[in-house]
């Protein structure tokens, strides 16, 4: 959420972020509407001043100045009863306005319309060149029976799967091995709940907007979290923090839960766009300053690239545009990995900055020392890991000619028996 009065202060600002961004908002009406809320707000101040003063006068009083007074207290509880009223009627809709306002994007980021329009900043690592005739991850999956889509769509419908004998322990590896990461770099680990209320998708953000994207129980209206970001970031909504208790670094790895509504005939091949999936994912809550987030934006984005260097997976780091940024980022990274099936890079991570944005609509702060004020925090999150889909290049760029599959190194410890092949049982 963005302050009022930033928004006051400068509302074409946000009417072109809105713009950049692709969503509808009028800020135009919003300030009316805040406007009125303020007039509203004033006037009942104001009866509460005069009320006060009559009510000490009155006891004073008598005969007509008496009864004056009783009767200016009868129009103002009147008037203060009206005021409310109408306060009652506006402040839900102000509040609608307000979830809908977009952050404005830093300035380095590049204007676009989708994710086609993301700009490269670098690649890293060497894309392999075969020397045999590739299979697919779908094709090396069923041949070595570690992977059924078919028995996953039979019991949970289009765009399930199961990963079965070595497919789940290389999928489990992965997820150990960078839940280990990242424990050793002084992340503290999570394990969250993934059913959210209501508060906390619009506190980080996902609401409104999301919704269609999110699965609903709708007889106990809790959400499946799409990402650990979620249970993460509201972990401390509502509470003042103190400041030497910043940065708080977090990582939980949890079930993910997404409908893909809208994405009919998209990405409907093997494991790429999925219902439910497991990801680690990164949290960092800083003080309220743009040099610290800017600072472990980079942290997160490196923590995230170590991992793929671990893997020894080549990938490139992209920008993203205006038109495919979030409504509460400001900033984000994708990292994307090179999969041979899909000739591509294609996304894996997703590094966001958000400044107070998160914080403001969770109402998460700190005391700040120098004023003795409460400030609201700044958030950033990050993917470490999302597997299966981290499954497509592993699978594919470790391939060996008679089908079987290289164990990459740093997983083997974590894979039982210790081995260095997945081969056909």
């Amino acid at each position: 959420m963005i302050d009022i009065k930033e928004i006051r202060e400068n509302p074409q600002k946000f009417k072109d972020a809105a713009k950049v961004k692709g969503f509808d908002v009028d800020i135009d009406h919003l300030l009316v509407i805040n406007a009125e809320l303020q007039e509203n707000k004033k006037k009942l101040q104001y009866i509460a001043t005069e009320k006060n003063k009559l009510g000490k006068s009155i006891p004073n009083l008598t005969g007509d100045e008496r009864n004056s007074a009783i009767g200016k207290l009868s129009i103002h509880k009147k008037n203060e009863a009206k005021l409310q009223e109408q306060i009652k009627e506006l402040q839900p809709e102000f509040d609608e306005l307000m979830l809908l306002v977009p952050q404005p994007a830093d300035d380095d980021v590049p204007f676009g319309e989708d994710d086609t329009q993301n700009v490269e900043i670098r690649r890293e690592g060497k894309v392999r060149q075969f020397d045999f005739e590739p299979k697919d991850h779908v094709q090396l999956g069923l041949a070595l029976g570690i992977i059924d889509i078919e028995r996953g769509v039979k019991l949970a419908g289009t765009r399930n799967y199961i990963l079965k004998g070595d497919g789940a322990l290389l999928h489990w590896a992965v997820l150990r091995f960078a839940m280990d990461f990242m424990v050793d770099k002084g992340y503290v680990p999570f394990s969250v709940p993934v059913l959210m209320k209501d508060e906390a998708m619009t506190g980080t953000g996902f609401f409104p907007g999301s919704e269609d994207q999110t699965y609903r129980t709708q007889k106990d209206r809790l959400n499946l979290a799409g990402t650990a970001e979620v249970p993460l970031t509201a972990y401390h909504s509502g509470e003042i923090l103190r400041a030497e208790e910043l940065p708080l670094k977090y990582v939980a790895l949890s079930n993910c839960f997404r409908r893909e509504a809208g994405a009919a005939g998209k990405d409907t091949y093997g494991l790429y766009r999925i219902h439910q999936f497991d990801k680690i994912e990164q949290v960092v809550i800083c003080k309220n300053s743009v040099e610290e987030s800017n600072r472990f934006h980079a942290e997160i984005l490196a923590n995230a690239e170590a991992v793929m260097q671990a893997l020894e997976l080549p990938y490139r780091v992209a920008n993203v545009c205006t038109g495919d940024l979030g409504r509460g980022q400001a900033k984000k990274f994708d990292i994307e990995a090179w999969m041979p099936s899909r000739n591509n890079y294609c996304e894996t991570h997703s590094a966001s900055k958000l400044y107070e944005f998160q914080a403001r609509r969770l109402n998460l702060r700190y005391k700040d020392p120098a004023t003795k004020k409460s400030v609201f925090c700044h958030t950033l999150n990050n993917t470490v890991i999302a597997s299966p889909r981290i499954l497509i290049p592993i699978l594919e760029l470790y391939q060996n000619a008679d089908g079987s599959i290289t164990i990459p190194k740093v997983l083997r410890p974590y894979i039982y028996p210790v081995r260095d092949r997945i081969t056909k049982k």
